[in-house]
Order: structure tokens, then C-alpha cells, then sequence
């Protein structure tokens, strides 16, 4: 399979414009899909032509091609905004805000209380919003809690334990937040800022400032906007937050390589709104943005946990895929995906365009397939988990396969996964009860993935686990589709299948396989065929190839649905450890899970099979044994 056909596979996934007679009726067909949002995908206002063709020819990409850039009428629609009045209450909200104006009035504080940031900008977009933020001009967020409490202490009410988040100049956190339960939701309380930098220092003291001052500290015009709970209007006194909200532009307040060298991580902010609402970033802010000195700040200063929990909200928002390639084209890609020293093998050139190549693809190819990608999921919540892990492992499929030596602790990571092994045999995982060989084997070598997201990210060890779970499955999915589709090597993997005590049937090898690939993976089984399909060389035979990576991804589910494996790593045992050993004759030890991991291929093999069959089976075949 030649890599160019191998790139032809994925080709019509980013050509928006053929004609053909098979796009055509996927166009019908896929009407009540919302389209994939790659028109407006941001590496095409940098003059980005894509993935450029040398790197692709050198990665088996030589026939994905970028996706034509937008029409001016296309930009022209994106800054159109529909921008609210005012901002409309909901009864909680009101209640909340009686009830802070009530201890204002009470105590004689004369505190004039503001909304601050991303809430004012929600309402004003229509949308609804949790995340309260209370700027306070003449007092901290803490003295204020306080006060909150003593008026609830005397109409009666429980008390609420106030949080006190430091302030941290180190890792440009540069205000102390008090944040309390009022009425079942969080609030946050900080006052209002006022930076002043001593010479040879490029850490402020900050100080209660005005409402002003504070507004164009903030890290972008459209986040600058206060709603005034005492006047109950809207204030923009950067004079162009509601302005640009409406053109859908990105802009800072001041300066923008001022902005960012103040704080580095807006540059991820920055990135993270342009992506949410298809914004567009000003040149000056891109500019800025790709300064060296501000990405070598981003990458000193702030704290790897900051740095992740940005990456995650694009991964989890809705259009992750522009995110991303904002991030490729203003050369940050390295510094918010940091890869260990000496990989193996050693990352490929050009390694940000493959990786952010593959999660377009990927973002397309959802789109064509339709939720079932996700459905994997017991509910809304779980769905989205496990799209934004299907995303994650899109990404990082470039290096999937690449690993390298942990050496900074003695600290073992258990349940660490190796790189999969051949087909049929289980992934090898590294825990407290390996054996001391198996460890000084394999416990060094550890996925690239892993180390991106535990190390780099600072993500959950369990997001690490499931990514690097998938890309294995799907490496072994990649195997497995082989058998669906033909019998070549069917023989050859029903032998190591067998073994003296079992002999599968011919007709269930596929079963069984599948099924024990299933039962490592889980419910992320379908994320795991997902990524499979992205770089399955499937061979064409002939015709019109346009959509076989979805159409290919569709017979394999339907397969699984109709062997009834999905869910089968539910399936419980026939027997027992204790029933086997009963029935064997045995006293325990590593024969009992010998016979464990028999009794499971047998009920994959036989999956209307009885209990009282299955102990003839093993009778029968200790019988057997014993008379060889």
C-alpha cells in the first residue's frame, strides 16, 4: 500500500467543492448535520496553504490537502454578531443580586458592585451564565465574604465557608479571590485593580484601583465590560468592548505584546475565545502572540496546570480544531505540547502541521459519521468525555507509536500501558504485582502521549491512560479490519487463539478477537475504530473511493452490533476462580488465570453456551490432556 494511496483515502474528507455523484447524495443524505465548521478555520488568515506538500509526501499524508480559504463573503458573515441591549436577569440571578445590595446598604460599605468579565459578554450574546465574577471598588473580595456572612448570621441563615485563592506574581496571578456559595451558586469576590511596576521589577503592586483602570488591565476588550448590580447597566469603559463584540474581533485593551508579557497565558485566552465564537484575532495580537520573547515567557511563567486547563476548555468547547491550528500557526504549538528529551523515534519535521492535520480529518469525518462516534456514552456528559478524549487521540495519532526513557524518579507509574503488541495477545500493563523482569523492561518506556498530558498538560493520569488505551486498540483494530473484510489471515490468528485446551472454530475467530479487543478498550471502543480509521490503509478497489473512511468505519460498527459484543466487556464469567479450581483439580496460581483468560475466549466463541456446557468443556478437555 503506497503511502500517496493511503493519503488519497482521507482526500475527500477536506475537498468541500467535488462534484462527484457519491458526495453528492453524501450531501443529501448528510443534510441534517450541521457542516464542518472549516471554512472558518484560522491558519487560513495567516496565508497558510495547509499541510505543505513535502511534509506530507515524508508522512504518508502526500494526498490530504488543505481546505480552500474563506470567501470575503465568507468573513464578512463571520463578524456579524447579534449583541443584546442589555442584559436580561434570571430570578436567581436577581435574588443574589438583592441580597448583596441589601449588606451593602445595611453596613453603610458604599461598595458599587460589578459583574465583571465573561458573564457580561454571555448576556450580552444570549447566552446563559454561571460564572459570576464581583469586582469590588473599595474593599478585598475576603472582607467583603465576610460581611456577606454577619447580615446572613442576622436574618438567621446559615453561614458559608468563604475560599481564598493567593495571589501568585511568580505565575502572574496577580489578585487574591474570595469566593462563597450565595443561593446554591459560586461567586466570586475581587477588587478592582491598579498596576504600578518599580523600576528594574517586572512585578506590579497592585493596588484597589477604579473601574477603569481595571477594565483595561483586562486580557481582552470584549471580556473588559462591567454589569453595575447598583445602577443596573452595562459599562464599557475601554470605549470599544461592545464595539468589538458585535464586529467579533479579538483585541486587548492595551497593548497587546504589553497584555501578554503582563500575562502570558492570555495569549491561550485569546486563542480559546477567537475559537469559541469564530472571532477573529487583530494582526497586532497575532503578532504579539507569536513574539519570541512572549512564547518563552508563556513557557517559563506560567504553571503547566494554567497551561492545561486552557488546552482542555478548547478541546472540550465546541470548535477545537480552530483552536488548534491558531495554536500551530503562531508557533506555539511546542511550547504548549512540550515533548520529552530524546523521543524514540525522534519526531518528525513539521510534527504541529501532522498533529493538527489529523484532528481536521478527524473533525471532518465526525461530522460524516454523525454522533455515534460519542454515543459510546451513558449519558450527555459521559458523551462529551469521550469526544474530547476522541479529539485528544486524533491529535496526538502522529506519535503514537513513539515512546521515550523516564528516568527523573524511581517512582514506577503503574497501569501504564506499553506500545501494543501483535494481534490476538493482551496489551502489557506495567502494576505492583509485575514481575521484576517484566518492570525492568518495560517501565521505562513510556508513550509520548502519556508524557504530553500528564507531564506537559498536567491532566488527569486517567485521560493519559484512556488516549494512549485508544491509539493501542486502534492499532489493533487496524489488524482486526483485515479479517473483517477478507480470510487471509484467518488461519495464522486462529493459532495463536488456540491453544491444547481449546480450538476455536473457524467461524468465530473474528468474534473472539473482536470481542478481546473490546473488552480492553471498553465503551471507548468506538473512538478506538474512530482513530483507526484515520490512518487504516484500506485498498481501494477501484471506483469512486470518496467517503470509504466513514462508509468503512459503518460496516465495522453494524459487524460489532451484530455479533452483540457491544457492552461485552460487562459480560461475567461462567465461572469462578474458585469453581475452576474445583472443577481442574487445582490449588491456584498462574494456571487459574490461564484458565480464566480460556473460559472468556470459549464464551466469545460460544455466546449462547451454558454453564453445564461450558464444565463439559473443560472436563472434556482435561480429559483429553490427560490421555496425551
Amino acid at each position: 500500500m503506497s503511502l500517496r494511496l493511503r493519503g488519497l483515502l482521507l482526500l475527500p474528507l477536506l475537498r468541500r467543492r467535488s462534484c462527484s455523484p457519491l458526495l453528492l447524495r453524501r450531501r443529501r443524505l448528510l443534510r441534517g448535520w450541521p457542516p464542518p465548521l472549516v471554512s472558518a478555520i484560522p491558519s487560513r488568515a495567516f496565508g497558510s496553504s495547509g499541510l505543505p506538500a513535502r511534509a506530507c509526501a515524508s508522512s504518508g499524508f502526500s494526498g490530504m490537502a488543505a481546505v480552500s480559504p474563506p470567501t470575503p463573503q465568507q468573513q464578512q458573515q463571520r463578524c456579524v454578531v447579534e449583541v443584546r441591549e442589555g442584559v436580561e436577569l434570571t430570578e436567581k440571578e436577581e435574588r443574589i443580586f438583592r441580597r448583596l445590595l441589601d449588606v451593602v446598604r445595611h453596613f453603610g460599605l458604599g461598595t458599587q458592585l460589578r459583574v465583571a468579565g465573561g458573564w457580561v459578554r454571555d448576556k450580552l450574546l444570549g447566552k446563559d451564565s454561571t460564572d459570576i465574577d464581583i469586582a469590588l471598588d473599595n474593599m478585598t473580595g475576603q472582607n467583603f465574604c465576610e460581611k456577606v456572612n454577619e447580615y446572613s448570621e442576622l436574618l438567621g441563615e446559615e453561614q458559608k465557608g468563604i475560599g481564598v485563592i493567593q495571589c501568585n506574581p511568580d505565575q502572574s496571578k496577580h489578585l487574591e479571590t474570595a469566593r462563597m456559595l450565595i443561593f446554591d451558586i459560586w461567586i466570586d469576590f475581587v477588587n478592582l485593580r491598579s498596576e504600578k511596576y518599580a523600576e528594574n521589577s517586572r512585578i506590579p503592586t497592585v493596588e484597589i484601583g477604579t473601574a477603569k483602570e481595571d477594565a483595561f488591565r483586562r486580557d481582552l476588550t470584549i471580556n473588559s465590560l462591567f454589569f453595575n448590580i447598583n445602577t443596573n447597566t452595562v459599562e464599557d469603559l475601554t470605549g470599544r468592548g461592545i464595539e468589538d463584540l458585535k464586529k467579533g474581533l479579538i483585541v486587548t485593551p492595551l497593548p497587546a505584546k504589553a497584555t501578554f508579557l503582563d500575562d502570558p497565558l492570555r495569549v491561550l485566552r485569546a486563542i480559546r475565545f477567537a475559537a469559541r465564537f469564530n472571532f477573529t484575532l487583530t494582526e497586532d495580537l497575532k503578532d504579539a502572540a507569536s513574539d519570541e520573547k512572549v512564547k518563552s515567557e508563556l513557557g517559563s511563567k506560567i504553571s503547566k496546570e494554567r497551561i492545561g486547563h486552557e488546552v482542555d476548555l478548547m478541546m472540550s468547547d465546541k470548535h477545537p480544531v480552530n483552536a488548534m491550528c491558531y495554536i500551530r500557526d503562531l508557533g506555539l504549538f511546542y511550547v504548549v505540547f512540550a515533548f520529552p528529551e530524546k523521543p524514540d523515534p525522534p519526531v518528525p519535521d513539521k510534527c504541529d502541521r501532522l498533529c493538527v492535520s489529523h484532528i481536521e480529518v478527524a473533525w471532518n469525518l465526525a461530522h460524516s459519521i454523525g454522533c455515534s462516534v460519542f454515543s459510546g456514552g451513558s449519558d450527555s456528559k459521559s458523551q462529551d468525555e469521550h469526544r474530547r478524549l476522541c479529539f485528544y487521540s486524533a491529535l496526538f495519532t502522529p506519535v503514537r507509536n513513539t515512546i521515550y526513557l523516564d528516568k527523573k524518579s524511581k517512582k514506577e507509574r503503574w497501569g501504564e500501558p506499553s506500545i501494543s503488541p501483535g494481534l490476538g495477545q493482551p496489551m502489557v500493563y506495567i502494576g505492583p504485582h509485575t514481575s521484576i523482569l517484566t518492570r525492568l523492561l518495560h517501565h521505562l518506556q513510556i508513550p509520548v502521549t502519556n508524557y504530553i498530558i500528564r507531564d506537559s498538560l498536567k491532566l488527569k493520569a486517567s485521560d493519559a491512560d484512556t488516549v494512549v488505551n485508544v491509539h493501542a486498540a486502534s492499532e489493533k483494530f487496524a489488524e482486526l479490519i483485515n479479517l473483517l473484510e477478507s480470510n487471509e489471515n484467518l488461519t495464522t490468528v486462529k493459532e495463536k487463539l488456540d491453544d491444547e485446551y481449546l480450538e476455536i472454530p473457524t467461524d468465530s475467530v473474528k468474534r473472539v478477537l473482536a470481542g478481546l479487543i473490546l473488552r480492553e478498550i471498553k465503551d471507548f471502543w468506538r473512538v478506538a475504530l474512530f482513530i483507526c480509521t484515520l490512518t487504516y490503509p484500506e485498498v481501494s478497489s477501484g471506483g469512486d473511493s470518496l467517503g470509504q473512511p466513514d462508509e468503512l468505519h459503518q460496516r465495522k460498527e453494524k459487524y460489532t452490533r451484530a455479533e452483540q459484543l457491544d457492552g461485552v466487556w460487562k459480560m461475567k464469567p461462567l465461572l469462578d476462580g474458585k469453581a475452576i479450581m474445583g472443577i481442574m483439580q487445582v490449588k491456584g496460581g498462574p494456571l487459574i488465570g490461564k484458565w480464566q483468560q480460556r473460559l472468556l475466549k470459549w464464551q466469545l466463541a460460544y455466546p449462547r453456551g451454558t454453564t453445564e456446557e461450558c464444565i463439559e468443556w473443560m472436563k472434556q478437555s482435561q480429559s483429553k490432556r490427560q490421555k496425551v
